[in-house]
């Protein structure tokens, strides 16, 4: 994996305009690590994949995070400041493929969402706009479940309990938890606490956005001025750039 440059990245963004998420986590992904196919990197877990992300934003934009948050209860805006480091999950467990969980008298194998799970209940009709969240987590149990049993009989997904559901999604989250970033917050109008999700992949291509439309309006700029390439003033470093916006007044 490497970090990008300002034109590799300006690219990645065009490509992704008008994608869904999911798509953008995998175009920013192929661009850096070129070693790696699309297909092997739409199979990482949602948490590998969050995790190269993570990695890959601090190399782009820093360790710092800036965000916003509205309280629920107030309306109130937080600004909320932490680093990369906050919000990465260390593990010294290795990722398994093939997950296996014992209750009762069954015996289940699954495996952990990854994107193609994701892209392919975009288009199911499990996804209406309102986003029916038990239709999507059924949805991704058939995905991911891969053999169930009971008294050496095979037991179809569908038959499943409730409380075989949660028990196989408990072991998901606890599996992969770099896929679920919880921050807990405090209101300090109202003292209202709760937990918002942290998501790496719309935070960072909100990041990736705002940087493209600045990097375009300062290249609009000099070009005009000065009658330079894109390439070339895509290639100045970001501190020589600025020097030459100041000196035309930008």
């Amino acid at each position: 994996m490497r970090t990008l440059s300002p034109q590799e990245l300006l690219q990645v963004w065009e490509q992704g305009l008008n994608q869904p998420p999911v798509q953008r986590a995998l175009l920013l992904l192929a661009a850096a690590c070129p070693e790696t196919s699309t297909q092997l990197l739409g199979k990482l877990s949602v948490g590998q994949r969050d995790t190269y992300l993570l990695t890959l934003r601090e190399w782009l934009f820093g360790s710092q995070i800036v965000s916003l948050a509205t309280c629920p209860q107030c309306g109130e805006r937080l600004e909320l400041t932490f680093n990369i480091a906050d919000v990465r999950v260390s593990t010294d467990a290795e990722t398994v493929e093939v997950l296996s969980l014992n209750v009762a008298d069954y015996q289940v194998q699954f495996r952990l969402p990854n994107s193609w799970d994701l892209m392919a209940m975009q288009t199911a009709s499990c996804y209406p706009e309102n986003q029916d969240i038990e239709a999507m987590r059924i949805f991704l149990l058939e995905r991911c479940l891969l053999k169930v049993e009971s008294q050496s009989l095979e037991v179809s997904t569908s038959d499943l309990s409730p409380d075989l559901q949660n028990a196989v999604v408990a072991k998901m989250v606890e599996a992969d938890p770099q896929a679920n970033v919880q921050l807990v917050l405090c209101c300090p109008a109202c003292n209202h606490q709760w937990q918002a999700t942290f998501d790496i992949v719309s935070f960072l291509w909100s990041e990736i956005n705002a940087w493209a439309y600045r990097t375009l309006r300062e290249v609009h700029t000099l070009a005009s001025t000065y009658g330079w390439r894109e390439a070339d003033i895509l290639a100045m470093n970001p501190q020589r750039r600025q020097f030459y916006l100041e000196m035309v007044g930008v």
